[in-house]
């Protein structure tokens, strides 16, 4: 089976968890005998030298790039006001990219051309103009929610005016490109849902993010050290910038007065200057590690206040197969089937954030044994080939109903 990976940055090096889920579905397909190539676009925001691949870099049969500048400008925004079109999703159109696609298109053939979020769906046209390959949606997403949330979570009314406008625009796309699909690939079942409940009839398969959970080893060493949690995530994200300022703001300052000692480490790419200005003793700034396995092995409890969102959070994975306690909101953890205190703690209030860190403080070893569960559930239930086997079924009935 020949498979074309589009992707709307490129995800190497593995630095976030959309590049995480990219590569790993990747290296799980070719481990079912699927011959997987990739289009990416190399964005400003996120600009990787294409040649300087790792070794490990998923065994692709063919990387290609393609420079894209994404960058939102203030008066193409502005002027998008008047337009019907998404300005979201007018970012991503690029006629580089464009050309490089209709390139790969006329000469190779393949079976699925699979595009890795919403934002690819501008290039179905061209698509089905120079391919006759069958054409999936993995939606990591229901992207206007996420901007349904962060507009609910905005305080300035001129602010939050033009982020429901942004997203009513993008809701309506989003409706209309599900149903020039083949195959709908949403990550978790609630948001199967959602693409129902917004018209989607056709073919679908709902196929979590997987992780190699061997790839992640625990370090039972930080229960035996003082109590220190960790942030890790994208800080040019809108939703982790919010959720980090949330947790600063509402929380953190009745936790260090109880707890003097409690230091939060926050670690992630492009910091913007208020997260700088607010290091201190009890929160240290990091900003992007060489190594988010290690970073996040040397602290027990990993906090990840997400207030908007959608889909499912890689980095809660990769911190429940590192056997560590992860305490996050009933957003962060859709999609991952943890339960309170048994595989992952839950709060949604600055209260319920500041007990559940007081709880901590009681018996260790009742933390390493939230920590060892949640490292089984991801073995049982979010191993990457056990994920990917579904999509690898839903591709091959495809084929033989159409053959």
């Amino acid at each position: 089976m020949r498979i074309l990976q589009l992707c709307k940055k490129f995800p190497f090096p593995v630095r976030d968890g959309e590049a995480l889920a990219i590569t790993n579905l990747s290296r799980a397909l070719q481990a079912f005998d699927c011959e997987v190539s990739m289009l990416a676009m190399n964005t400003v925001k996120h600009f990787a030298e294409p040649d300087d691949l790792p070794a490990d870099h998923g065994g692709y049969r063919r990387i290609e790039t393609a420079e894209v500048d994404n960058r939102v400008r203030p008066w193409p925004a502005f002027l998008n006001l008047f337009s019907k079109e998404s300005y979201h999703l007018s970012r991503f159109w690029s006629p580089a990219f464009a050309d490089r696609l209709r390139d790969m298109l006329e000469a190779g053939e393949y079976d699925y051309i699979q595009l890795e979020t919403l934002y690819l769906t501008p290039y179905i046209p061209l698509i089905r103009a120079h391919s006759r390959a069958r054409i999936a949606l993995r939606a990591h997403n229901v992207e206007h929610e996420i901007w349904q949330r962060v507009a609910a979570n905005t305080h300035s009314q001129p602010k939050r005016w033009y982020l429901r406008h942004l997203t009513e625009k993008l809701e309506r796309y989003e409706r209309k490109a599900l149903q020039e699909v083949d195959l709908l690939i949403p990550i978790t079942g609630r948001d199967l849902d959602n693409f129902r409940r917004m018209g989607y009839t056709g073919e679908a398969v709902v196929v979590p993010i997987g992780i190699d959970s061997d790839r992640y080893r625990p370090d039972d060493r930080s229960f035996q050290r003082e109590l220190s949690a960790s942030f890790i995530g994208s800080l040019d994200w809108i939703p982790n910038q919010e959720g980090l300022k949330w947790l600063l703001q509402e929380v953190w300052g009745p936790v260090v007065a109880r707890h003097p000692e409690m230091v939060l480490h926050v670690a992630g790419r492009n910091p913007p200057a208020w997260v700088q200005d607010l290091a201190g003793p009890n929160v240290q700034v990091h900003g992007e590690v060489s190594d988010a396995v290690e970073f996040i092995n040397r602290h027990s409890l990993m906090i990840v206040p997400l207030l908007a969102g959608s889909g499912m959070r890689v980095k809660i994975l990769e911190g429940m197969a590192l056997g560590k306690v992860v305490l996050t909101t009933s957003v962060g953890l859709e999609g991952i089937a943890a339960t309170q205190r048994e595989e992952a703690l839950i709060a949604d209030t600055p209260d319920q954030f500041a007990a559940a860190i007081e709880w901590c403080y009681g018996d260790r070893d009742r933390l390493r044994q939230i920590g060892r569960r949640a490292r089984q559930l991801i073995r049982l239930q979010y191993d990457n080939l056990t994920t990917t086997r579904q999509l690898k079924k839903a591709y091959d009935r495809l084929l033989v109903g159409a053959s």
